[in-house]
């Protein structure tokens, strides 16, 4: 029996059909991944704050996975994003510190992200990825001199690069003070002071024969003062030039920068990296400037918020993820793209002053915030996925995670099975489809520095998450809630108070960390101590012996000798040290 030309058109028409199906389901998925500096995990609507409008973050969460466990692998910024990238412990990188400096102060030092490392940009590179960065890096620029970038995005898998090298901080903008070595600057310039006015008495009581004063004496303290007024004048007034620049690339485009227009400029940048890679697979990590002091003054935003300029930027950090939302869906991509969203670690809860209140966040019910070990406010962050078509949208899942779990994750999704090194992160996929409901996280590390200041433990077949704190950060004033004498708490020597045995919190029953057990109200403290340590010995058992290096040989990055200014490392437009320029936005 002859077929009809219907049938082979209608035989035509599914064969077309299932070659484009094919060709849809065969592209590997888009990333685009969304951080936010220093934002608490009580400062967005999805999360229980009820005050701040966040409606664009709660949509991702209402059309996706919201975690309510997820958790960073430092309390700072710069171990926090090492460990992000990497999906390992700062310390395997050597991004941990012994000591006050817990992140990269200059760009003219030369400790950053060993070119060694394997971030998750280059892992996808090598997939045939399009990958880029827009916004902050804070994981170092130069090694030896200036220009060889071995730091740089660049070397580490991102194929484009627009923003900020270092980081947003108060020395950016006039009027704010100082964020770097504030007691050293003060010491350093009161013994330029006082070395200029005993060099003038010298001279003076010199030119009066009031006293026999040798000229070599002379000569030597005013080449004294020389020296000290170049090191107290050179690397600390001229931070907003040497810190607070623009890349492009490997270019420097603007320095210093104009802070009032950044957020606009790196959204659009954000936004032109996905329509410039619309055709093929691309990943955007989109790292926002916003919410790290000092805060914008957006007039679009000011006075909006019920929580003053605080309130108003994180209104403004909503609404620049509505506009990457409504990137991807009006390109016809969001089928096809996982979006994610989360904060670098917790709120910096000692941050205000009486002019404009409170400039840091709020982590909800969670004990402590930035810089403060592991007490959960500075650890615990949002966690959202949107992949429509993908996640199940509405699906909460309340196990312990990890920022380390993108690195595999993506790893996954781009079809990665080639080897890797030592990961303490796992593939998040089968929890956010659901396919299992617990977490690979049986047991979490969480280090000060390189001092290991706390772990968790998820029993097998248990809710219970225990806690277990080695250490914690002495608070200032006595009964404070955090280190206000010092803004930012320390992990080192008498800035801590060693606990033997450890405080122990179950966080199922008290994520608080308020009720301490014992051996009196928890039947299972002793198996408790007795499993995290065998856990801690494992986990040594992975890590160098010396705190200064890694198994793979890499060194301390976070030493004083890496992280101090050095003129011949400085990124500069135009000829060092007459560095200046402004970009062009035509």
């Amino acid at each position: 029996m002859r077929s009809s030309p219907l049938a082979h058109l209608l035989f035509l028409l599914l064969v077309a059909g299932s070659d484009v199906t094919g060709e849809e389901v065969d592209r590997k998925p888009n990333f685009v991944l969304m951080m936010v500096d220093d934002l608490g995990i009580g400062d967005v609507g999805c999360y229980g704050n009820d005050t701040i409008r966040t409606p664009n973050i709660d949509r991702l969460a209402s059309e996706g996975v919201k975690l309510t466990q997820h958790i960073a692998a430092a309390p700072l910024c710069t171990p926090s994003r090492a460990a992000f990238m990497t999906g390992r412990y700062a310390l395997r990188s050597g991004m941990g510190s012994t000591g006050r400096v817990q992140v990269l102060l200059f760009l003219g030092g030369s400790g950053g992200l060993p070119p060694s490392e394997t971030t998750f940009a280059k892992r996808l590179q090598q997939q045939g990825y399009t990958t880029g960065l827009v916004g902050k890096w804070h994981l170092g620029v130069n090694c030896e001199q200036r220009g060889d970038h071995c730091h740089h995005p660049n070397q580490h898998g991102f194929s484009y690069f627009y923003g900020l090298p270092f980081t947003l901080f108060n020395d950016c903008v006039p009027g704010e003070g100082s964020d770097v070595l504030a007691d050293l600057q003060h010491t350093l310039k009161n013994l330029t002071m006082w070395l200029g006015v005993g060099l003038l008495t010298l001279v003076c009581v010199r030119v009066c024969g009031l006293l026999e004063v040798g000229l070599w004496l002379l000569v030597a303290l005013f080449f004294l003062a020389i020296l000290v007024t170049t090191v107290w004048y050179m690397p600390f007034k001229l931070l907003p030039t040497w810190n607070c620049i623009i890349m492009r690339d490997q270019e420097v485009i603007e320095q210093p920068m104009t802070v009032e227009t950044l957020p606009q400029r790196l959204l659009g940048e954000a936004q032109s990296f996905i329509k410039r890679n619309v055709d093929h697979p691309f990943l955007l990590f989109f790292s926002l400037a916003h919410i790290h002091t000092p805060l914008f003054t957006n007039p679009a935003f000011a006075g909006k918020s019920r929580h003053g300029r605080y309130g108003d930027n994180i209104e403004e950090v909503d609404w620049m993820i509505g506009k990457m939302i409504e990137t991807v869906d009006s390109l016809g991509l969001a089928n096809n793209t996982l979006m994610y969203f989360t904060s670098d670690h917790g709120g910096h809860l000692e941050d205000a002053d009486s002019l404009i209140g409170q400039k840091g966040g709020w982590n909800s019910i969670y004990k402590g915030g930035k810089a403060m070990g592991g007490w959960e406010g500075g650890i615990r962050v949002p966690g959202i996925f949107r992949w429509p078509g993908r996640l199940a949208a509405g699906r909460i899942v309340d196990e312990p995670t990890s920022l380390m779990d993108l690195y595999p994750t993506l790893k996954y999704l781009a079809k990665d099975t080639q080897p890797d090194r030592q990961l303490d992160g796992y593939n998040l996929m089968p929890l956010l489809e659901g396919k299992v409901e617990r977490s690979e996280h049986e047991f979490m590390f969480h280090y000060c520095g390189v001092y290991l200041n706390a772990v968790r433990w998820h029993p097998p077949e248990s809710d219970s998450v225990f806690k277990v704190h080695f250490f914690t950060p002495n608070f200032s004033p006595p009964g404070a809630g955090g280190c206000y004498d010092t803004k930012v708490c320390l992990c080192h020597g008498e800035h801590v108070t060693h606990h033997n045995p450890p405080l122990m919190y179950d966080l199922y029953q008290d994520p608080s960390e308020s009720r301490p057990l014992t051996p009196d109200n928890e039947p299972l403290y002793t198996e408790i101590l007795e499993q995290t340590a065998k856990a801690v010995e494992r986990h040594r058992n992975t890590l160098a012996n010396n705190q200064a290096s890694d198994a793979h040989g890499v060194q301390s990055q976070m030493t004083w000798k890496k992280i101090l200014w050095r003129p011949w490392l400085q990124p500069c437009c135009g000829t060092f040290p007459f560095c200046g320029c402004k970009e062009n936005n035509n």
